[in-house]
C-alpha cells in the first residue's frame, strides 16, 4: 500500500499527531454543537499560542494572532446584532456600554472556560509551565480566533447561534448590574483585560470658590492621556474623563490605542493647583 507520507519514524509520528489533532477538533466542535470542519487548518491555527511558534522557530503567521484580529470583528458584529435585536428600546449609548463589558477579555475568558477551550490550545513549554492555559488574555484571544476560524470555514450562522446561547445569561447579568452605567468600572475592565493595567486619574486643575469648585481631571492608560473630564466633584470629573476615554477607545483597536492616542491639552486646562496624582486603586467610586 502506498502511504501518503514518508515512512521514517519521525514522519509517521508527525502524521499520527496530525490525525490526533483532527480528532480533537472534531470532538470540540461536536461538543459545542457546531458543524464539523471543512478546513481543519483554520481551527488548528486558531488554537496555537505564539509561544509555541516562537519556541519551535515557526512563522508567527502560524499562530492564532491573525485569526484573533478577524475574530474580534466577528465577535463585535454578532454581539452588536444580538443587543440590537434584544433591546429595541435602548439608545446607542446603552448598547455600547453593555457591549464594552461583554467583549472584554474577562468575559471572553469566561466563555472560553465554559466551553473548555483552554484544553485544546497548544502552548510552548515555558508558557504551559507558567499557567498559560488559565491566563485570561490567552483564553480570550483563542476564543476570538476560534470565531475567526468558524467564519472562514463558512460557519458564520452556526457561530452566531452558538454565541447567542452563550450571551443570553451574561447579557442579562450585565444589563441588571450597575457596571454598564459606571464609566470608570467599564474602562477599568477594558484596560485590565487588554493588559494595560489600571487607569490613572489625575487632577490637573480647578476653578471657582471653595464652595463651588469645578474640577478638571485627565485619565491615563499605559502612561498616555486618553480622556479629559470636569465636574463639581473629583469623582464626577473622573466619570466624565472615563466616558470620553471609552468613546475614544471604542474607535480604535486596543493594540493601536497606546501608540495612537494622546489627546492635546484643551484651552483653559492649565493647572491652577499642584498636579495631584490620584491613587490608581481608586478607580471605582
Amino acid at each position: 500500500m502506498n502511504l501518503p507520507f514518508e515512512t521514517t519514524p519521525q514522519a509517521v509520528s508527525d502524521y499520527a499527531v496530525h490525525l490526533q489533532r483532527r480528532q480533537e477538533i472534531d470532538a470540540l466542535l461536536q461538543m459545542l454543537g457546531l458543524p464539523l470542519p471543512g478546513r481543519y487548518d483554520l481551527y488548528d491555527q486558531a488554537l496555537v499560542h505564539s509561544s509555541f511558534t516562537y519556541e519551535n522557530r515557526l512563522s508567527p503567521l502560524e499562530n492564532y494572532e491573525r485569526l484573533e484580529f478577524l475574530g474580534d470583528a466577528i465577535l463585535k458584529l454578532i454581539v452588536s446584532d444580538y443587543l440590537f435585536e434584544r433591546f429595541p428600546d435602548y439608545r446607542e449609548g446603552d448598547l455600547t456600554k453593555i457591549r464594552a463589558v461583554i467583549v472584554s477579555d474577562n468575559r471572553l475568558a469566561k466563555f472560553a472556560q465554559q466551553v473548555g477551550l483552554g484544553h485544546y490550545i497548544v502552548f510552548g513549554a515555558s508558557e504551559a509551565r507558567n499557567g498559560g492555559r488559565e491566563k485570561v488574555s490567552n483564553l480570550a484571544c483563542a476564543f476570538e480566533a476560534f470565531l475567526g476560524a468558524l467564519y472562514l470555514d463558512d460557519h458564520l450562522e452556526a457561530a452566531r447561534a452558538w454565541l447567542y446561547e452563550l450571551l443570553a445569561d451574561e447579557v442579562t447579568e450585565v444589563d441588571m448590574s450597575d457596571t454598564k452605567d459606571n464609566y470608570k468600572a467599564v474602562l477599568q475592565e477594558l484596560t485590565q483585560a487588554d493588559g494595560f493595567g489600571l487607569p490613572v486619574y489625575r487632577t490637573v486643575g480647578d476653578v471657582g470658590p471653595s464652595h463651588n469648585k469645578t474640577f478638571f481631571v485627565e485619565v491615563l492608560v499605559h502612561h498616555e492621556v486618553i480622556g479629559h473630564g470636569s465636574g463639581k466633584t473629583k469623582k464626577e470629573a473622573q466619570q466624565s474623563a472615563a466616558k470620553m476615554a471609552l468613546s475614544v477607545l471604542n474607535q480604535l483597536p486596543s493594540a493601536e490605542t497606546v501608540a495612537a492616542l494622546e489627546q492635546p491639552e484643551e484651552a483653559g486646562w492649565t493647572s491652577q493647583v499642584s498636579v495631584l496624582e490620584e491613587d490608581a486603586a481608586d478607580t471605582l467610586p
